[in-house]
């Protein structure tokens, strides 16, 4: 409906500029220029928008793993694995502040299952990927092997959003994290990719 896409967004500019602690339902009503009975419609509490709002975000990031496994489908293991950090870290990066603000509120809501429902379903994304280069990779539990994969990954990433490199150099946060990784699967062999931070820096 397009009035809940109006407040969550309005929700995300808020949280954009003033965090969680600016983040008020008369705040986004104001931002999304409605009523804040219309809001009340929609959102009981601000509570209520930060739960859709992670909720959506979580979407959007399973869509853009599942996407961007489809398009890495057939590329060697590295070049392969670049092509997913490369989208996975651009869709963090795209608005930064939102998704520092978002990150730190699923550690504030009772969220667990929808979280682990979707760690779920990446981690299934990530084993589709590995599943034709298992002979490369140390672990043949490829379901656990794209787990720690995963979880590698997120550490890196947000590490590197806490302290801004992730927007200040994202092709240098690829390059770490694709060799953690890769060193975790124990994937040796060479990255056709690896000379492209100099072509696109």
């Amino acid at each position: 409906m397009e009035t809940v896409r109006v407040l969550l967004e309005a929700a995300a500019q808020v949280l954009e500029q003033g965090g969680l602690d600016g983040l008020t339902t008369n705040a986004v009503a104001a931002r999304a220029g409605v009523s804040i009975g219309s809001l009340y419609q929609y959102f009981p509490n601000k509570q209520a928008l930060l739960a859709t709002l992670i909720a959506e975000e979580q979407r959007q990031h399973r869509n853009t793993l599942q996407s961007a496994v489809d398009e890495a489908r057939g590329l060697p293991l590295a070049a392969g694995l670049r092509h997913l950090l490369r989208a996975a870290i651009g869709r963090q990066t795209r608005r930064p502040e939102l998704a520092r603000a978002l990150d730190y509120a699923e550690t504030q809501l009772p969220m667990d299952e929808m979280l682990a429902d979707t760690a779920t379903a990446q981690r299934s994304e990530l084993a589709r990927f590995l599943a034709p280069h298992a002979g490369a990779i140390a672990d043949q539990d490829l379901e656990r092997a794209a787990g720690d994969a995963l979880v590698i990954a997120r550490a890196l990433i947000d590490a590197a959003e806490a302290d801004g490199s992730a927007v200040r150099d994202p092709v240098g946060l690829e390059d770490r994290v694709l060799r953690a990784v890769r060193g975790y699967l124990g994937d040796l062999g060479s990255d056709p990719f690896a000379s492209e931070r100099h072509k696109r820096v």
